[in-house]
């Protein structure tokens, strides 16, 4: 046999490779195949025929944890309590007791009687109802906007200005819901909506026409219906988020100076004052994870596996108690280091905060002591103007519950003007005071002068 009989042919060794590779082929897509069935009965299993119809009108998460058990499963967990982080958690604690000056910066406001951590969303409604706050104010009908599930069917039935404007009290007993599924999703089509309309009326004046959102930006403005700093203007109480002229802190001041809007009159001092919701998307705008275009659901309700199916999960709380999941997915770094970079951001903002209410408490007392001497408005009106700018930025910190983390560079900012700001009035109070004290000498020793002739 010669060595040209004993070797295959270059034609025959390329039909070889060719019914190899048509082979390979023919494998890989068969093991795709038998994969995508599997997936699309584990997909059954999560997602199962629609076992009911949801109603445009239905609130209850149960009826729509028929049709999505596992998604319905997880937000169920939002009335759990996890326990407490360094500054937040899920376990109710009096933040007054904790931080006694809050008493006195808030002096005259409701807050100043009660202000307590925050729970879970499964009692948004049931807090507010149990609040103090309620209790001892006549507060608007605007205030159910973020705390009831009945909020957008209120508000179908009786009009936006009407609802706004009807005290709480006269309809906190068809109140019976917290947060739920149809706050956030389409009941036909699950797509990501929002339901209130202050946010929507707030883009549109920013130019923004939410409907052309991409889901990324949904993922935010859901939680941006309510996790912002927010007014009730006018006599009809309407629910106004200050964006007009942008989201940080300076510019919601300057809304708020050209408007000649205050929430209350300080109760020592006489300064018209602004307390500060809890601007959560305002700060976090100005933030690096914002801007590289993370949403808030990435950490707060980050996705996760349920067999070859991918969804977030309902459990909305802090990444804190979630590191491997909210943070590690991005952030290829062990979870102690993680979480270590968090407390070192929030202690740091913590400091802060407690540095601006010393400041400002000695601001309260220089313009108390000023008043005392017989200080007009007038007068003061430098100080008063000084404590109000200080305070609403200690507040919009303080407020935010992420301790500065949402931000921590702006957040340091925000606060170094408030402390700054804070030692002005005092300062300011001050030189009345002794101008005043300097009149009151000069009258004394005139006085004296008189009786001696």
């Amino acid at each position: 046999m010669t060595e040209q009989t004993s070797k295959p042919s270059k034609g025959r060794l390329w039909l070889y490779i060719g019914l190899f590779a048509v082979a390979a082929v023919a494998t890989i897509v068969v093991v795709a195949l038998l994969m995508n069935i599997q997936g699309r009965k584990d997909e059954a299993r999560l997602y199962p025929a629609k076992v009911v119809e949801i109603a445009e009108n239905e609130i209850d998460p149960a009826v729509w944890g028929l049709n999505f058990p596992v998604q319905y499963d997880s937000f169920r967990r939002t009335q759990e309590n996890y326990g407490p982080t360094t500054y937040g958690g899920s376990e109710p604690y009096s933040k007054l007791e904790r931080y006694p000056a809050m008493v006195r910066l808030w002096a005259g406001n409701p807050f100043s009687i009660d202000h307590n951590e925050e729970r879970g969303h499964y009692y948004a409604q049931i807090d507010q109802a149990n609040t103090q706050r309620v209790q001892v104010a006549n507060q608007p009908g605007a205030c159910i906007n973020c705390h009831a599930a009945e909020a957008p069917l209120l508000i179908a039935e009786m009009g936006w200005e009407e609802f706004n404007r009807t005290p709480y009290n006269d309809l906190k007993d068809r109140l019976h819901l917290g947060s739920s599924c149809a706050d956030c999703h389409d009941p036909d089509t699950m797509a990501l909506r929002i339901t209130r309309p202050a946010l929507i009326n707030a883009l549109e004046k920013r130019g923004i026409d939410v409907t052309q959102a991409s889901r990324q930006e949904m993922r935010s403005y859901v939680c941006a219906q309510c996790h912002v700093e927010y007014y009730f203007a006018g006599e009809g109480k309407e629910l106004v988020f200050p964006w007009e002229k942008g989201l940080n802190i300076d510019d919601i001041e300057r809304y708020y100076n050209e408007y000649g809007f205050k929430d209350w009159t300080h109760k020592e001092t006489g300064a018209p004052m602004l307390k500060m919701q809890h601007p959560e998307f305002e700060l976090f705008t100005t933030g690096l994870h914002y801007q590289s275009g993370v949403a808030c659901a990435d950490c707060h309700m980050p996705y996760v596996r349920e067999g070859s199916v991918k969804v977030s999960d309902h459990w909305l709380r802090s990444p804190k108690v979630n590191v491997a999941t909210a943070c590690q997915t991005c952030h290829n770094f062990p979870e102690a280091e993680l979480t270590k970079r968090i407390e070192t951001i929030q202690s740091r903002t913590a400091q802060l905060l407690r540095s601006s209410e010393e400041a400002l408490i000695a601001a309260i007392d220089a313009i108390v002591a000023a008043r005392e001497a017989g200080a007009t408005d007038e007068e003061l009106n430098t100080a008063l103007q000084l404590h109000r700018a200080a305070s609403m930025r200690w507040d919009f910190i303080s407020s935010e519950n992420s301790t500065g983390f949402h931000s921590p560079q702006e957040s340091a900012r925000v606060l170094a003007d408030s402390i700054n700001q804070a030692r002005q009035a005092e300062l300011e109070a001050f030189k009345v005071l002794a101008a005043k004290q300097q009149a009151a000498g000069e009258a004394t020793e005139l006085q004296q002068l008189v009786s001696t002739q």
